[in-house]
């Protein structure tokens, strides 16, 4: 087994030279302003105030690094939305993708094709458990829409409950799952969903002190939710195991195998969401191995095949999968399973197997990453909390660390969190933030010189928020 230190770079990853001129000549700057021109004249953005958005050109990538319309290179410590966990352009799923297009574009999803026989292997052979099936999506947002439609159909009840500081998709039934802002103006009493308080030790809604505590009242908060909602009413709990863009927060320990007893004791299908947790960021294939929990569904998307093509599923369970073995499952996409991402999906995750990404990401969260926030921690008092496994880490920006006041509010962005960002930007890193966070998600294979630079950019960005501290 090779690590990311040993296993096939592009020449981008170890360029010394970041400012791009190398690789980007004048006519892929000219075809990227012209691409801009239209993209404002023509492209209706999501999550975005159509008029005063300003969005970045990417006119090329590789590896961990993308290119901008001016020719900039910057360290893609985002992922993008923390998809690309192999990076840009690895040339092994680029072959595959080609190879398939020249073999078979696509196929309805009622036919088999092998690229999605296989990919479905392969991702069974990774799930915990007994979920050996897999239902083949668009993305996250259906997946989690289709989970949804299972667990009502399998127990014959209707309400769901998901946590607050969650985010599950940007589609109808999916949002109203989400329990962050976005869901706000998308709001509708008649989808049935229940949103609970999580376990969340650093920001924790029942004032505990310890992460034993935490657990214990969380889980407690939880059972009292199921009794008073009616456990007879209730289809599903949907959680992230580590909540992504709400804050890549870990559950305490005993907790996550508390929310399965209490699921399996009212009856209740556990989705689990991995969208963004699953296929290596936290150092494991699916999050839910760190705390050897089988959940009855588990969403996924995104790593699946770094977002190379649109992909995603729910691994199902033989329970499950038994309640729609005489009966049709009253759901499907034009798009499931094809052939050219599910191509993708099986050498990405070949990919991720052959070079050893597991077990660097893995690697790279307790050599790296985590010793370095935390050793930032105590020199900035910007820093409130850090937190994390794998390749997955928040940063938490505050005011005041006794009170925990945010650098930005709950739901928004803040002039000084704006400054954070352009500081890692001029240093030449693409950051990950929300709120009052910046996420440090880089690719599973990022070379170790170049996680370094890009923590000690973000080092110098958070001496900007240091002069915001006012406690």
């Amino acid at each position: 087994m090779t690590t990311t230190a040993d296993s096939q770079l592009t020449e981008s990853h170890l360029d010394a030279d970041r400012s791009g001129a190398d690789r980007i000549d004048a006519q892929q700057i000219e075809a990227g302003r012209r691409a801009h021109e239209l993209d404002r004249a023509h492209v209706f953005h999501s999550w975005q105030a159509q008029g005063p958005f300003a969005p970045m050109t990417i006119v090329d990538a590789a590896g961990p690094y993308v290119w901008d319309g001016e020719g900039r290179k910057l360290l893609d410590m985002s992922s993008q939305l923390v998809n690309t966990n192999i990076g840009h352009q690895h040339p092994a799923v680029v072959a595959a993708i080609q190879e398939q297009a020249g073999k078979l574009c696509t196929i309805a999803p009622q036919h088999v094709n092998d690229a999605r026989s296989e990919a479905a292997r392969l991702i069974t052979e990774r799930t915990p458990g007994d979920l050996d099936h897999v239902f083949f999506t668009n993305g996250g947002a259906d997946a989690n829409e289709h989970a949804i439609r299972m667990a009502r159909l399998h127990t014959g009840r209707t309400k769901v409950l998901s946590a607050y500081r969650s985010y599950h998709g940007g589609t109808q039934l999916a949002v109203n799952v989400t329990g962050d802002p976005r869901r706000f103006a998308n709001d509708y009493s008649a989808e049935g969903i229940v949103h609970f308080m999580p376990a969340y030790p650093y920001r924790s809604y029942f004032n505990s002190t310890s992460e034993a505590e935490e657990t214990q009242r969380a889980l407690a908060h939880l059972e009292d939710m199921i009794t008073l909602e009616g456990p007879g009413n209730i289809a599903a709990l949907i959680l992230e195991t580590v909540p992504g863009t709400a804050g890549i927060y870990a559950p305490p320990a005993g907790y996550l195998a508390g929310v399965r007893e209490l699921t399996a004791k009212y009856g209740i299908v556990f989705i689990a969401d991995e969208v963004m947790a699953g296929f290596g960021r936290t150092g494991r294939w699916f999050a839910v191995d760190h705390w050897d929990v089988t959940p009855d569904l588990i969403t996924f998307a995104k790593g699946v095949n770094s977002g190379y093509v649109p992909l995603g599923g729910v691994a199902i369970s033989d329970a499950i999968f038994e309640t729609f073995r005489d009966r049709a499952y009253p759901g499907g996409l034009t798009y499931s399973g094809h052939p050219l991402a599910c191509a993708a999906a099986v050498a990405t995750i070949t990919a991720m197997e052959d070079e050893g990404m597991i077990a660097n990401a893995e690697r790279l969260g307790e050599d790296i990453i985590g010793p370095t926030l935390r050793e930032m921690a105590q020199r900035h008092p910007s820093v409130g909390d850090v937190r994390g496994l794998g390749c997955f880490w928040a940063v938490e920006l505050v005011k005041d660390r006794t009170t925990k006041e945010p650098l930005a509010a709950y739901g928004g962005s803040s002039p000084e969190m704006n400054e954070v960002i352009a500081a890692l930007k001029a240093e030449g890193v693409l950051p990950f933030a929300n709120f009052n966070r910046i996420h440090v998600v880089p690719p599973l294979n990022t070379p170790d010189e170049d996680v370094r630079f890009g923590l000690a950019a973000l080092d110098r960005a958070l001496d900007v928020a240091d002069r915001y501290v006012t406690e």
